[in-house]
């Protein structure tokens, strides 16, 4: 069940963070350790919950675990995409699972990080704290309007338009970012890791394999022509479109 914020509201300037987990004991303790920083903190017991919180209170960002009654992390993360209002909002998953298909799973719903349990409240805190700087960064940073083959990318709006054919794709953060980056340096290759610092930042850690995840999500999209893959070093902008 859903819990309200705690006793003594922060002002409303203060980052709000919803921490969605059945593991009571653990939200209670994520939840001290976020309010201890200075964050306002929403939780819910199950995804259907969160779900509702979030699009009710629009939170800056959500820490949701996986395994939940209801509805787990991987369908809450990928209703919570499906929203527009809630669709650039930084996710943290978390997950008692080591397998690495839980991982790719929950990057591919649309999760920004990952984090396995048990988790250490200062790492978790850190791990927000990162999350929230990287947007603010991307937030500031000067607003552009990319145009390639037939593609408009519109940094102001999060948009990714085809003109000719009056379509409009609305990408997750991570997958805008990635292609903003890629058609801003057209003809350049990028190794994996020049991309993971440029797009997730050095104080997010994630797997080279985000970056994979990322690009196919971005050609199931908007089509598998734009981005193309060098064998043994990365990726680069198309330098033509195939057709």
């Amino acid at each position: 069940m859903a819990a309200a914020p705690s006793e003594g509201s922060p002002d409303n300037d203060r980052a709000t963070v919803l921490v969605v987990d059945d593991e009571p004991d653990l939200v209670e303790l994520l939840q001290y350790a976020l309010e201890t920083e200075g964050f306002t903190v929403l939780t819910a017991s199950d995804g259907v919950a969160g779900l509702a919180i979030a699009e009710a209170e629009k939170p800056d960002l959500i820490v949701v675990d996986i395994m939940m009654p209801r509805m787990d992390g991987i369908a809450l993360t990928a209703q919570i995409r499906e929203r527009a209002a809630l669709r650039l909002t930084p996710i943290l998953m978390l997950t008692a699972r080591t397998d690495e298909r839980d991982e790719i799973a929950g990057l591919e719903a649309g999760a920004d990080d990952y984090l396995p349990k048990p988790v250490s409240p200062k790492r978790l805190v850190s791990r927000v704290k990162a999350l929230l700087r990287r947007v603010e960064r991307e937030e500031e940073a000067t607003t552009a309007q990319v145009r390639v083959h037939d593609l408009v990318i519109d940094r102001d709006r999060y948009l990714v338009e085809r003109p000719a054919s009056g379509e409009t794709f609305r990408l997750p953060r991570k997958e805008f970012e990635l292609l903003f980056f890629l058609a801003s340096h057209p003809g350049r290759v990028f190794e994996r890791d020049e991309l993971l610092s440029a797009v997730w930042g050095a104080d997010v850690v994630v797997v080279d394999r985000t970056v994979d995840v990322h690009v196919r999500k971005i050609r199931e999209k908007i089509g598998s022509d734009y981005i193309e893959t060098v064998k043994g070093v990365g990726y680069r902008l198309a330098e033509a479109l195939e057709g």
